[in-house]
C-alpha cells in the first residue's frame, strides 16, 4: 500500500470513527448548499432585464448591484472564517439560510432600487458564509485530498445553477418573475437550514491522532478556551503536500506568496466574473441570436462546475503552481476566443469559447484553497483563505462596474479582450510561485 492510499485510510476510519459515518456526508451536504446559493451569482444576468421593467428602471443602474454582491460576498468571509476556525460552522450556517433564502424573497416585494441593493448584498453575506463554511469543510475533513473534494464543493457552486437558469430565462418576464425569485428563496432558505444540521468540523487534534488513538471528542470550537483547536501543527499529515508550519493570518501576509497570488486572484476573478455577469449581454450587442445568449448563459455554469472538479483533482497529482499557469492562461485564451467569434458571428465558435473560458477560469475556486492549504496549514485555513478570496471584490469591480466603464469608453470587443490579457498575466504568474519557508 502507497503512502498515499495508507494516509487516505486512516483519515477515513478515524473520520468514521467521530462522525459514526463516511466523511464523504460533509462534502456532500456542504456541495448541496453551494449549488442551492449559486443563483446569486449565475442567475442574476437572466433577472436583471424583467426587474428593471417592472420598476421602471435604467438598466445601467442595476450594474451596481452585482458589484455589490460580489464585494459583500467576498468581503464577510474573512469575519465569517474567523469565527468558523474558532466556533465551528452550524450557527453560522442557519444563519445564511436566513439571509440567503430571505434575500431572493425579499427581492419578490422589492419596488425601489435601493430594495435591490440592501436585498442582494444580505443574500451576497449569507453566500458568504455558505461559501466560506462549504470549501473549508472539505479542507478540514480532506486534508488528503484537498483539490478533488474543495473542487466538488466548489463545482457545485458553479454547476448547480445551470439546473435553474432554463426555468429562469422561460419566466423572466415582469409577470413572472416575482414567482421565480419566491420559490427560489424558499428553496434556497429550506435546504441550508437542512444542512446546517449535518455540519461539524473535526474534533481537537484530529488529523494529530495517532492510529487506534482516541479523540477527546469535542468539536471545533467546543475547547475549554474557546481558541482555534485544530490539530497539532507538528504533526499533520498529507501525502504529497504537508506544510511544515501552520501560519496565522497575520504570518502568511508577511509572506511574498501571498500577494503574489491576491494580484491573481483579482485578475482571473476579474475576468472570470465580467463573463459571468455580461455573457448575456454581450452576445446581444455583437449581434448573436437571443438562443446563443440562453445557451452560453446555460452552459456557463456547467463548463465551471465541471472545471472546478476536473483541475481540482488533477491537481492532487501534479504540481499544483503549474496547473494554476496552465488553467489560468488557457482562461485568457479562451475569452480572446469569445472575443473572435462573437465578433465573427458564429454561435457554435462562440458557445465552444465560453465553455473552454469558463472551464479554466473556474478551477481558481478549487486551486487557491488547495495552495493556501499547502502553504500555510489547515489550522487556520478558514480565516487564512478568506484573506486571499477577498481579492473577489476587487475582481467584481472590475467583472462590473470596470468593465461597463470599458464597453462606454471602447467597445464590447476590447473590455472582454482586456479580461482575457488579465488571466493570461495571471497564468505567467503563477510560474513564479514556491512553498514559503518558515
Amino acid at each position: 500500500m502507497t503512502a498515499s492510499s495508507q494516509s487516505d485510510v486512516d483519515y477515513a476510519a478515524r473520520a468514521r470513527d467521530v462522525l459514526g459515518f463516511s466523511r464523504w456526508w460533509q462534502v456532500a451536504a456542504a456541495a448541496v448548499m453551494m449549488g442551492l446559493i449559486s443563483p446569486y451569482q449565475y442567475v442574476w444576468s437572466s433577472i436583471e432585464s424583467p426587474i428593471a421593467r417592472s420598476l421602471e428602471l435604467d438598466p445601467t443602474s442595476l450594474g451596481f448591484v452585482f458589484t455589490l454582491f460580489v464585494i459583500f460576498q467576498a468581503g464577510s468571509q474573512f469575519p465569517v472564517g474567523w469565527y468558523r476556525d474558532r466556533h465551528g460552522p452550524r450557527g453560522l450556517t442557519l444563519l445564511a439560510g436566513v439571509l440567503a433564502g430571505g434575500g431572493y424573497l425579499g427581492l419578490a416585494y422589492a419596488t425601489e432600487l435601493w430594495h435591490l441593493y440592501v436585498l442582494y448584498s444580505l443574500g451576497a453575506v449569507g453566500v458568504g458564509i455558505v461559501y466560506t463554511v462549504a470549501v473549508n469543510t472539505a479542507l478540514k475533513w480532506f486534508p488528503d485530498r484537498r483539490g478533488l473534494t474543495t473542487g466538488l464543493g466548489t463545482m457545485a457552486f458553479a454547476g448547480g445553477s445551470a439546473l435553474v437558469v432554463p426555468y429562469v430565462r422561460a419566466n423572466a418576464t415582469v409577470s413572472g418573475y416575482p414567482d421565480v425569485l419566491r420559490n427560489m428563496g424558499l428553496l434556497i432558505g429550506v435546504g441550508i437550514l437542512v444542512g446546517a444540521l449535518v455540519l461539524r468540523d473535526p474534533p481537537t487534534s484530529w488529523v494529530g491522532a495517532t492510529d487506534g488513538g482516541e479523540s477527546d471528542g469535542r468539536t471545533e470550537g467546543e475547547s475549554d478556551s474557546g481558541a482555534e483547536t485544530e490539530g497539532d501543527p507538528d504533526t499533520e499529515i498529507h501525502p504529497t503536500h504537508a506544510s511544515s508550519k501552520q501560519y496565522t493570518s497575520r504570518e502568511m501576509l508577511r509572506t511574498w506568496q501571498f500577494w503574489t497570488m491576491y494580484v491573481m486572484f483579482v485578475f482571473v476573478s476579474g475576468a472570470g466574473l465580467m463573463l459571468t455577469a455580461k455573457v448575456v449581454s454581450f452576445a446581444q450587442n455583437v449581434g448573436l441570436t437571443a438562443v446563443t445568449a440562453t445557451a452560453g448563459a446555460t452552459v456557463l455554469p456547467i463548463a465551471g462546475g465541471v472545471g472546478r472538479l476536473v483541475v481540482g483533482d488533477l491537481s492532487d497529482r501534479v504540481d499544483r503552481e503549474r496547473a494554476m499557469a496552465v488553467s489560468f492562461t488557457l482562461c485568457g485564451l479562451g475569452l480572446f476566443a469569445v472575443v473572435w467569434f462573437g465578433v465573427t458571428n458564429t454561435s457554435l465558435g462562440f458557445l465552444a469559447a465560453v465553455v473552454l473560458a469558463t472551464f479554466f477560469w473556474s478551477p481558481q475556486y478549487t486551486l487557491f484553497p488547495s495552495v493556501v492549504g499547502d502553504y500555510y496549514g489547515q489550522k487556520h485555513s478558514s480565516a487564512n483563505y478568506a484573506l486571499l478570496y477577498s481579492g473577489k471584490m476587487w475582481g467584481g469591480i472590475f467583472g462590473g462596474g470596470v468593465a461597463g466603464w470599458l464597453v462606454t469608453q471602447t467597445s464590447w470587443p476590447t473590455a472582454f479582450a482586456v479580461g482575457g490579457a488579465l488571466a493570461v498575466l495571471a497564468g505567467l504568474a503563477a510560474l513564479l510561485l514556491r512553498e514559503p519557508t518558515a
